[in-house]
């Protein structure tokens, strides 16, 4: 089957055909006349199935169908939502290099960058607007954008958009959007319980279900090492080793330990970087952009990468860290072996990670290779602890200070009987200073040998008990002389 025969527009095929597809991958065939048609749909196919181009054709075909009839008064008529600013970076390349012949204007919503241009596009109702919910719902709360007339809503990973994390954002969202809308939902895994929640924004969906829900694609090849925990980072710089691991992709389950693996491994001499919410938006667009350039050969990430993010010619993609649910495998290792070409899926197993394997196996219905590295001692020990590195991953205020060094002088402990009123009787003598708190009849203040006059008492409080209790609150006698008069 070709592009000709799924009625899509002439100027769309072109520019189909310049990105040198040339045939339509089984979701694209299924799910485009459906959507063509008008119909809301659920598409569920493996990861790196082409499922963008799924619903950026069709929609595409129609906006360009009806671009005539739409005037000058343009509205927005695309909503994409995606669940990282990455996979809404990559959703708004495909749509730009499909709708590069036609009138039609993109922009992307998303936190990590400045907004004003964001509010700019939003009012100008820009034709198809690429979002993350949070930054979205931040700027539609400041009645930035009008999609009064929204022709399509896009979920892309609706699994991870209707979380529990994202649903009530979501939820926001579609309340202040045209009932009359097609919403079309894509993933490569939808549990039945979210599936059951999806018919909450779609009308009598149509479903469309490449392969087995949840199936790795099949020309990934998956080898288990089971390591040691002290061991995982040796064992990944000696597979690093082969020259066909020019192209490396590691999860890891923690932020702090990216950052910690990643400075081991430049330290071994393998050029890295890394990718996770603690870097900032230019940051990780430039991790991506080195790791496609192939400026560095392994790049480091958190499961925010394992979400839609397609990197052509990625050899393999190592879990470092074994993922504690098999949907976020099945997405993890779904970054390679991408559009039927072939990569290999590595993971490091530890004694604590048998549990979850053994789910995944059984959730996949077949078993995974073990494997061992040859030449790898699989009996040394631990390195040694190394203090720098501990403090280094504690977050900046944990960190420990330099020690004040100790007191000469031993203080009375504090506690009310510090704040007891002194017997009665004359005052010490305070070098000449004014008493504070019995105002001057005239004249100097008494001077520092003759008794204290009698204090008034005012709301149980006595006057100058400041001087006694709080001394740096004692005014300067200098300052005293100018308050009275005095000189």
């Amino acid at each position: 089957m070709s592009f000709q025969v799924l009625g899509l527009n002439p100027k769309i095929l072109q520019a189909v055909t310049e990105a040198g597809y040339t045939e339509p991958t089984p979701i694209q065939s299924a799910t485009i006349p459906p959507i063509i048609a008008g119909h809301d749909l659920i598409g569920i196919a493996q990861t790196g199935t082409g499922k963008t181009a799924a619903f950026t054709l069709p929609m595409l075909t129609k906006l360009a169908a009806a671009q005539a009839a739409a005037g000058p008064n343009r509205r927005t008529r695309v909503l994409i939502l995606a669940p990282t600013r990455e996979l809404v970076v990559q959703i708004e390349e495909n749509i730009r290099a499909y709708a590069k012949h036609l009138p039609l204007t993109i922009a992307t919503v998303f936190g990590g960058v400045g907004e004003q241009p964001q509010i700019r596009a939003l009012r100008s109702n820009t034709d198809i607007v690429v979002a993350c919910p949070g930054r979205l719902l931040d700027l539609l709360g400041r009645r930035n954008g009008d999609f009064s007339g929204l022709e399509f809503l896009v979920l892309d990973e609706a699994d991870r958009m209707l979380d529990m994390g994202f649903l009530p954002s979501i939820r926001q969202i579609v309340r202040q959007l045209p009932k009359q809308r097609q919403t079309l939902m894509f993933s490569a895994t939808l549990s039945k319980e979210i599936e059951a929640l999806t018919h909450e924004f779609q009308r009598t969906p149509k479903i469309v279900q490449i392969g087995r829900r949840s199936n790795p694609a099949e020309t990934v090849t998956q080898l288990v090492y089971e390591v040691p925990k002290h061991l995982k980072t040796a064992l990944l710089v000696h597979l690093m080793k082969e020259p066909a691991m020019d192209m490396v992709l590691v999860f890891s389950r923690m932020k702090h330990a990216a950052d910690r693996l990643a400075r081991q491994l430049e330290q071994a001499g393998i050029r890295t970087a890394t990718l996770h919410s603690n870097r900032s938006q230019n940051q990780r667009l430039r991790a991506l952009q080195d790791f496609k350039a192939g400026t560095v050969r392994v790049l480091v990430a958190t499961d925010i990468a394992a979400r839609g993010i397609d990197v052509d010619g990625i050899s393999h993609v190592v879990n470092y860290d074994f993922p504690m649910h098999v949907e976020d495998y099945i997405h993890r290792i779904g970054r390679t072996g991408r559009a039927n070409q072939i990569g290999d899926a590595i993971s490091f197993v530890t004694n604590e990670d048998h549990g979850e394997l053994r789910a995944l196996e059984r959730f996949i219905g077949r078993g995974l290779v073990r494997k061992k590295a040859e030449g790898f001692n699989y009996t040394s020990a631990a390195p040694p602890y190394n203090p720098a590195e501990e403090e280094r991953r504690q977050p900046r205020h944990q960190q420990q200070r330099g020690q004040r060094p100790p007191r000469n002088d031993q203080r009375e402990p504090r506690g009310p009987q510090n704040y007891s009123r002194p017997s009665a009787g004359p005052r010490p003598p305070q070098s000449g200073r004014p008493q504070f708190g019995s105002r001057p009849q005239g004249g100097r203040p008494q001077s520092s040998g003759a008794p204290r006059p009698p204090q008034r008492e005012v709301n149980g409080n006595r006057e100058g008990g400041n001087e006694r209790h709080f001394p740096s609150t004692a005014p300067r006698p200098g300052g005293f002389r100018r308050r009275f008069g005095l000189r």
